[in-house]
């Protein structure tokens, strides 16, 4: 790419980038825009203050929505939306941080030797590529240096993700022991319950077992029942509820269809208390022992018992009675559980197995575009990767697959040019010589993936906080049926399956070309900047925070940064050889090996942390909680918080509440 082509693109996401951003602004002060503007300040009843009098300064761009985010500490963000939600903006702070010293390197030491050392007679001289490390003769002592800053980049990499872990771990620590209410700390999940022949049920072998085995320690138990057919029932009650609400309202305000109308809601009220007759027989203790599941929520005194039932083996066969930690509440995937636990590997292969496929049958488009149009395919890519969610309901494993199938569609692919099928195969023919292949094709693409974190930066960022789709839903809803109506407020949580994959790819395309192509790096600091003002604003004022697993993202963040710094650091074992500097391959050897060395540590240090609730911690919260005497309170919350939804009172009829269900206590 010609230098000025480049500057060309530059400008034009750039200006594309500020015209939105200033169009942002000026929507953010309109009081019509609130609902998507403001949904959690609305959600949680603070107040809003916006200038309803028609003034001029209402219609001028403004800053103050970066100059509010930039004041926004870390303990706000902890305080506020829990830690999940600041481990997905130290994902920002993190690339801010290496990306910053990174460029200052970048740019002070490599840019100008890989400029001087070039032809100045060749006709790439004044290009992009006289930038990049492909300028520099093949053989030159010059490239010890870029070994040298290979070394420092990958050892403050090392150091910054040994700082965020530890640190992160210990913020775990103290928010487990902050949440200590939370019921999840007092129940075990238990899965493959025997079946008890005699009293035809799961909930009886329950409470034996654990009245036996945990005596001290038992509170009760929660079985869960198969309530499909019971929340169709819900479903279409609370359907007719909202039909006769509905009617209700338009009788009071049109008397010509007022005698009509209210024939219509004597026959739903009829209709209405024919699906609560079928609720209540469902819901009765001889219908419900029919429908048991083997899973169940057994709830413990203390949290060292849950913690002790929750990581020990309850039984010599290891495929029953099997127990782990609760999710919270709110985290519980109800139909999931009602898959039997055997069937979860086949469910995981299959799963699998459709995510391989669409990454071999998407590579077949990539592979022709690439021949076709470099710049072009850029907004090709990546639509596709969305479908990646339909495949799983849960966020983290969510995030693992729609980031490997990025690296392996979005960036490998890209890299590949010619006969797909002949470099694979030959990459797996001569391993040996993978790395060269893989420097030659990046060296190669250093243009296109700057085109990439230009547009998916600036113009990406740019979209997600203006949100046009939902403001053109907004504004055609709020002109044409819902006219009049009081406006809600449009409440979603933080995406994470579909941002942080999208970052953890940026970051791995900088840490690849931080030594190759240098130039690339003060785009990477402009796009974590933007992309940390932008969710910091979203965060405060947009998403809603519905569950927390106190960082468990963070351990997957951590993989994702560490596959891009091997991938960084064998590129550049390749680069050395196509450089004909076999000494200095050689010599990147022991980083590589310093490199799985400290994986190894943080795995052993940190991730059982993530994992596991240490003894020590669950005693240590009993005891304040008697102390303070809170530990009665919560046990209670527990003991409520996991009455499946189907059980629960319903809002259209006055019902027996879950409390009347068979939540069985020893005797």
């Amino acid at each position: 790419m010609k230098a000025e082509n480049l500057l060309a693109s530059a400008s034009i996401n750039i200006g594309v980038a500020m015209f939105i951003l200033s169009l942002f602004s000026i929507l953010k002060k309109q009081p019509s825009n609130a609902p998507i503007y403001y949904p959690r300040p609305i959600s949680l009843n603070h107040h809003i203050f916006l200038d309803e009098r028609f003034t001029f300064s209402r219609f001028l761009p403004s800053l103050e929505w970066v100059r509010r985010a930039s004041r926004v500490s870390e303990g706000q963000i902890l305080q506020q939306c829990g830690l999940d939600v600041l481990v997905f903006i130290r994902l920002f702070k993190f690339g801010i941080n290496f990306f910053t010293v990174s460029c200052v390197v970048g740019v002070l030491v490599l840019l100008p030797l890989n400029y001087i050392d070039g032809d100045r007679l060749s006709s790439q001289f004044h290009s992009v590529n006289s930038f990049t490390i492909s300028n520099i003769k093949g053989g030159s002592n010059r490239l010890w240096v870029h070994l040298s800053c290979l070394y420092f980049i990958s050892c403050y990499g090392l150091y910054l993700l040994y700082k965020e872990y530890k640190d992160i771990w210990l913020k775990r620590i103290q928010q487990l022991h902050n949440l200590r209410h939370r019921p999840d700390q007092f129940t075990v999940l238990v899965r493959e319950i025997p079946f008890c022949n005699e009293h035809k049920a799961y909930g009886c072998c329950v409470d034996h077992f654990f009245s036996k085995h945990y005596p001290s320690s038992y509170q009760s138990y929660q079985i869960l029942y198969d309530c499909e057919e019971l929340e169709k029932l819900l479903i279409h009650g609370k359907s007719i509820r909202e039909t006769i609400e509905k009617l209700t309202q338009q009788s009071l305000t049109n008397r010509y269809t007022r005698r009509s109308d209210s024939s219509k809601i004597e026959i739903l009220k009829e209709m209405l208390q024919d699906v609560c007759r079928k609720i209540r027989h469902i819901r009765g203790e001889a219908m419900l022992s029919e429908k048991e599941l083997p899973v169940a929520f057994v709830t413990f005194r203390s949290r060292l018992g849950a913690a002790l039932a929750a990581q020990s083996q309850q039984h010599s066969n290891p495929l029953v009675w099997i127990t782990g930690i609760a999710p919270e509440p709110r985290d519980v995937l109800w139909s999931n559980l009602a898959i039997p636990y055997r069937h979860l590997p086949l469910h995981e292969i299959v799963v699998f197995l459709l995510a391989s496929l669409l990454t071999i049958f998407f590579a077949i488009p990539v592979t022709a575009i690439q021949g076709i149009a470099k710049f072009e395919k850029l907004r090709k890519w990546f639509p596709p990767a969305m479908a990646v969610q339909l495949m799983s309901k849960k966020d983290i494993k969510a995030c693992n697959m729609v980031f490997y199938f990025l690296v392996g569609n979005a960036f490998f692919l890209s890299l590949l040019s010619g006969s797909l099928l002949d470099q694979i195969g030959e990459s797996f023919t001569h391993p040996k010589d993978f790395p060269g292949h893989l420097a030659s094709a990046v060296s190669a693409q250093a243009d296109f993936f700057m085109t990439y974190i230009l547009t998916n930066g600036l113009f990406g960022f740019s979209l997600e906080i203006l949100q046009p789709g939902l403001f053109m839903w907004n504004y055609i809803k709020s002109h044409t049926w819902h006219r009049g109506k009081r406006k809600t407020a449009y409440l979603n949580s933080i995406p994470y399956y579909r941002i942080i994959p999208f970052v953890a790819l940026s970051i791995l395309i900088g840490m690849v070309y931080a030594i190759i192509s240098p130039l690339l790096l003060p785009f990477l600091v402009g796009y974590f900047l933007l992309g940390y003002v932008v969710f910091i604003n979203q965060i405060e004022d947009v998403y809603i925070t519905y569950y927390e697993t106190c960082g468990q993202y963070w351990p997957c963040i951590y993989q994702y940064i560490l596959v891009a710094l091997i991938l960084m650091q064998i590129t550049m074992v390749g680069v050395f050889g196509l450089k004909s500097k076999p000494s200095a391959s050689i010599s990147t050897i022991p980083l590589l090996l310093l490199t799985f060395s400290f994986n190894e540590y943080c795995k052993r240090r940190f991730v059982p942390t993530f994992h596991k609730y240490s003894m020590q911690d669950a005693k240590k919260n009993d005891e304040l909680d008697e102390q303070n005497g809170l530990m009665e309170a919560n046990l209670q919350n527990a003991l409520d918080a996991y009455c499946p939804p189907c059980l629960r009172p319903v809002d259209f009829e006055v019902v027996e509440s879950c409390s009347t269900q068979p939540l069985i206590s020893p005797k």
